[in-house]
């Protein structure tokens, strides 16, 4: 992270927060919340960018969205003969 820092007063559950502090030990809480929000954000984004493509374009195809990640799952050398036939 760049830049300066804010300081912020939250709320959240106790048991929520019990379960942080014994992964974090006597790490920086304050850094784990920045980092879950980080990721957060991307994930906003990348809902946003495919909103925004799915009103350009349409709604994606679940049954080519399933013949892709099939393919994550075969071996690197059927991945490059797909690219040059499904595009």
């Amino acid at each position: 992270m760049s830049g300066g820092t804010k300081k912020f007063s939250v709320t959240i559950p106790e048991h929520l927060a019990e379960t942080v502090q014994e992964r974090i030990g006597k790490g920086s809480f304050s850094a784990y919340v920045s980092e879950a929000l980080m990721r957060q954000v991307e994930r906003d984004d990348l809902s946003e960018l495919i909103a925004a493509a799915e009103t350009q374009h349409g709604p994606v195809d679940p049954a080519r969205v399933e013949a892709k990640g099939a393919l994550l799952q075969t071996d690197p050398g059927a991945r490059d003969d797909d690219r040059t036939s499904a595009a």
